[in-house]
């Protein structure tokens, strides 16, 4: 049975926690009305020395084992009023097993959480939202709720039966800025072809440490791959390595001093965490992003990175759409701290020609 089956399982509701269970993992399972079925069971002479996590298998045999397993580390199977976290624990016959069969973590990622979306533009098909800093776009290890996937599917209906809940793009949990979302099939699969055909314009602004190097508008054309010193970090790799992938990011220069540049960056690729990679590797690392060599400063303590302009064309009707997004409050305010200017005409009608 899939995981989505075993949500929706029925039985006695339980709104007590099991000896050792974790308080936090009740109060969302409370909160997002998940139901939390308890099975009792009794082990019976055949199963006698078995692993728990193997004879549980055979005792709910409508449930995987590694979701079983999943359960004991969340303490939620319970024997003599002790939480079983081990699978290799073994179980002797008459031992009584009590098994909570609430949703795991991952089951939760895909609940509908409703949240206030800033949207800019929204129809039958496509909406445009303004991601806050802080706002994970997909969950995945460490925040499998509270992301705007859970938002989406709250949303709208139709959300559900979408790929990713119709997200086609991302931004990175502490860039802010505006996002693209399908609201149909046909309009996810179009957006799809578009973005991999480099027809959706995507800009962004960008304060960055030191007084700018260079011409005022410069392309960088260098792969990316996993760092191999880092794993949590992306890196410029050599191509004679093969490992990584190609990314281009044209920059230009908006207003700079001794301090700091604020620069606008189009993507022309879609790498993960491409404009912050290119920009340590230009000597000019965002300030705020301490993954790529960036300092705190005038404010900012997240990476001081805006998705600023989006142009493309309606991904059904055809028709040409352009919207922009002032800077939020913080990255304005570190603009102004450190003497340098934003002009959201620039944004309006696209920082490069």
């Amino acid at each position: 049975m899939g995981l989505a089956a075993q949500i929706i399982s029925t039985g006695d509701v339980s709104n007590g926690s099991a000896p050792g269970q974790d308080a936090d993992s009740t109060a969302m399972v409370d909160e997002l009305g998940l139901a939390v079925e308890t099975r009792d069971c009794e082990v019976p002479a055949t199963m006698h020395s078995w692993r728990i996590d193997r004879a549980l298998a055979q005792l709910i045999p409508e449930f995987s084992r590694s979701y079983l397993q999943q359960l004991m580390a969340d303490g939620a199977v319970v024997r003599a009023g002790l939480a079983l976290a081990k699978p290799s624990a073994r179980v002797a016959a008459g031992d009584r097993l009590s098994v909570e069969l609430r949703p795991t973590q991952q089951a939760q990622a895909f609940v509908a959480q409703a949240m206030a979306l800033d949207v800019v533009h929204e129809d039958e098909h496509l909406l445009v939202i303004r991601k806050p800093a802080g706002l994970v776009v997909h969950p995945a290890a460490g925040n499998w709720t509270g992301t705007l996937l859970n938002g989406l599917l709250a949303h709208h209906a139709g959300a559900a039966s979408l790929p990713r809940a119709g997200i086609v793009h991302r931004l990175d949990k502490d860039t802010s800025g505006l996002m693209l979302v399908g609201k149909s099939r046909q309009a996810v699969e179009a957006l799809v072809r578009a973005i991999a055909a480099r027809e959706v314009n995507r800009q962004y602004v960008a304060l960055a440490h030191g007084r700018w190097k260079g011409a005022g508008q410069q392309g960088v054309d260098r792969p990316i791959g996993r760092d191999t010193h880092n794993r949590l970090r992306m890196a410029v790799v050599s191509p004679e390595f093969g490992i990584g992938k190609p990314a281009q990011t044209t920059v230009r220069l908006l207003d700079g001093n001794a301090q700091a540049s604020l620069v606008a960056c189009k993507l022309h690729t879609g790498r993960t965490h491409q404009i912050r990679v290119h920009m340590a590797w230009l000597e000019h690392p965002l300030v705020g992003d301490s993954l790529y060599g960036g300092r705190p400063l005038w404010g900012m303590g997240r990476q001081a990175l805006h998705a600023a302009s989006l142009q493309l064309l309606h991904p059904v009707s055809g028709e040409a759409l352009a919207f922009s997004s002032t800077p939020p409050d913080d990255m304005l305010a570190a603009l102004d701290a450190c003497g340098l200017r934003y002009n959201p005409a620039d944004a309006e009608r696209g920082f490069f020609e």
